[in-house]
C-alpha cells in the first residue's frame, strides 16, 4: 500500500504540474474559496473586491509610472544622491545644476522602454554605484538595476566586467558613457490603453457539469462595455453594479434564491496591463425554509421589506483545496490509470521473477541431492571392497588350519556313513 501511494505521488508530480500550470496561467490563481449556505427565497451576495482593479485611467499620464536614477558615492563618505527622475506626464528633472545638459535619459524612454543614463564628459566625481529604479505605483511593481562606474586616466584600463553582484564600467576621464537600463515590458511603455486591458467576468457551474462547460454570466470591461449572457441577467435576478471599476467591487447579487441556483460561482479578474489574473470561487448551497417553531412566538414586523443584514444566515469558511479546471480532470484520471497499470505490471514482473528463482533453486537442490547419493553409493562400495580385501589376510593366514579342519570333518562324515552302512 505504501509503495502504491508513493507511486501515485510520483506520477502526480510528473504529470499534473504541466496541466495545472496551463490551467492556472489561463484562468488565474485562486485567491479565495468559500462555502455559502442560504435558505430558499433569500438574497445572496457573493463578494469580489480588488483595489488593484480600480480604473485610474493611466493613459491620462497621472504619474503612476516613474523612473529615477540614484548614485551612492564612497568618498569622502558614503552618501546617496538623486541624479534625475522622469514620468510620462512631465519632463525629466535633473537635481544637480552641474549635471544639467551633461546627464540625461532618452526622451522616448516611456515609448520604447529604454531608460539608460547618458553621461557626457565624465569627471572624477562621477565615480560611484548608480541605481536605475522603475516604479509603477498603480500596479505595485518595483524594479531596480545597479551599475558601478569607475573613472581612469589610462585608455588601456577601460573595460566592462561583472563582479558577481553588478556590472562594473571602467571609463576614461572626459569620455562619454551610457549606463544601460532597458525594460521592454508593455507595463512601462506608452500606448497601452488601460480601459482595454481590464476585464472581469462571472461564471456559473451547475452540479455535475464539467468546469470547461461552465456558463458565462456576465463580462465587464473598464471601458464601460458590458455583456450579459442568459435569461438570468435579463430578468434582473442577478446583478453586478455599474460602477464596479470605480470602486473595485465586482460582487454578484442573486435575488429570490431557488434550488436551481446552487453550484459553483467564480469571479475572474484580469488586468493584462499589470499582469494580474486571479479568481474567487464560491460554492452556493440552497436549503429549504425551516418551519417556525410553535413554541416561539412569531415576530411582527411593521414593514415587508427584507432585513438588510444576511450575515446571520450566511456561513462562510475558507477552503484550502484548489478546484481543478478543464484539462486537469482528464490528465489527472490518465495519471491514475497509468500509475495503476504500471503498478500491476510491476507486480506481475515481480511474481514471474520470484517464481523463476524458486524453480531454479529447486533444480539446483535436486541436482546436488543426486550427486550426494551417487557419492554415498561409491563410498559404500569402496568400503565393502576394502573390507573384503582386509578379510583375506586372516583367511590366508589360517589356510593350513582350515585344511586340517576339513580333513577332520571329512573323516567324521565317513565314519558316520560307514557306521550306518554296517548297521
Amino acid at each position: 500500500m505504501q509503495f502504491n501511494m508513493a507511486l501515485l505521488q510520483i506520477f502526480a508530480v510528473l504529470l499534473l504540474p504541466t496541466a495545472w500550470a496551463q490551467s492556472s496561467s489561463r484562468l488565474g490563481v485562486v485567491v479565495e474559496a468559500k462555502n455559502i449556505t442560504l435558505p430558499v427565497g433569500s438574497k445572496a451576495v457573493l463578494p469580489c473586491h480588488s483595489p488593484r482593479m480600480v480604473w485610474t485611467q493611466d493613459k491620462l499620464k497621472d504619474r503612476q509610472r516613474v523612473v529615477h536614477w540614484d548614485v551612492v558615492r564612497s568618498s569622502p563618505e558614503y552618501s546617496m544622491e538623486r541624479v534625475l527622475d522622469m514620468s510620462p506626464g512631465a519632463k525629466q528633472r535633473v537635481y544637480n545644476s552641474f549635471n544639467k545638459g551633461r546627464i540625461s535619459i532618452p526622451e522616448s524612454a516611456f515609448n520604447d522602454g529604454n531608460f539608460s543614463l547618458i553621461i557626457n564628459n565624465v569627471v572624477t566625481t562621477d565615480r560611484g554605484v548608480y541605481t536605475c529604479n522603475l516604479h509603477h505605483h498603480y500596479c505595485q511593481i518595483h524594479q531596480s538595476i545597479q551599475i558601478q562606474l569607475n573613472v581612469t586616466k589610462s585608455a588601456r584600463k577601460e573595460r566592462r566586467f561583472w563582479d558577481g553582484e553588478k556590472t562594473v564600467f571602467v571609463v576614461l576621464l572626459g569620455s562619454s558613457i551610457v549606463l544601460p537600463c532597458v525594460n521592454r515590458r508593455p507595463l512601462w511603455r506608452e500606448g497601452a490603453q488601460e480601459d482595454q486591458q481590464q476585464v472581469a467576468h462571472w461564471d456559473f457551474q451547475p452540479p455535475g457539469v464539467r468546469p470547461d462547460k461552465a456558463d458565462r454570466l456576465v463580462d465587464l470591461y473598464a471601458s464601460g462595455e458590458r455583456r450579459d449572457y442568459g435569461p438570468l441577467f435579463a430578468q434582473s435576478k442577478m446583478k453586478v453594479e455599474e460602477d464596479a471599476f470605480t470602486f473595485g467591487d465586482f460582487s454578484l447579487s442573486i435575488s429570490d434564491l431557488r434550488p436551481v441556483d446552487k453550484g459553483l460561482y467564480s469571479c475572474h479578474l484580469h488586468h493584462h496591463y499589470c499582469g494580474l489574473s486571479e479568481r474567487r470561487i464560491f460554492r452556493l448551497t440552497v436549503t429549504p425554509v425551516l418551519s417556525p417553531d410553535p413554541s416561539i412566538a412569531p415576530r411582527i414586523s411593521l414593514n415587508d421589506n427584507p432585513e438588510p443584514r444576511i450575515e446571520e444566515s450566511e456561513t462562510s469558511r475558507v477552503v484550502t483545496v484548489i478546484l481543478p479546471e478543464h484539462r486537469s480532470y482528464f490528465l489527472q484520471h490518465l495519471g491514475y490509470f497509468l500509475a495503476t497499470f504500471l503498478l500491476l505490471a510491476f507486480i506481475v514482473v515481480a511474481v514471474v521473477v520470484l517464481t523463476r528463482r524458486r524453480r531454479k533453486r529447486g533444480m539446483e537442490y535436486e541436482f546436488r541431492g543426486s550427486d550426494r547419493s551417487r557419492m554415498s553409493e561409491g563410498e559404500l562400495s569402496l568400503d565393502c571392497t576394502e573390507l573384503k580385501a582386509c578379510n583375506h589376510a586372516p583367511m590366508n593366514s589360517d589356510y593350513k588350519n582350515n585344511l586340517l579342519k576339513e580333513r577332520d570333518m571329512t573323516k567324521d562324515c565317513n565314519n558316520d556313513f560307514e557306521g550306518k552302512l554296517w548297521k
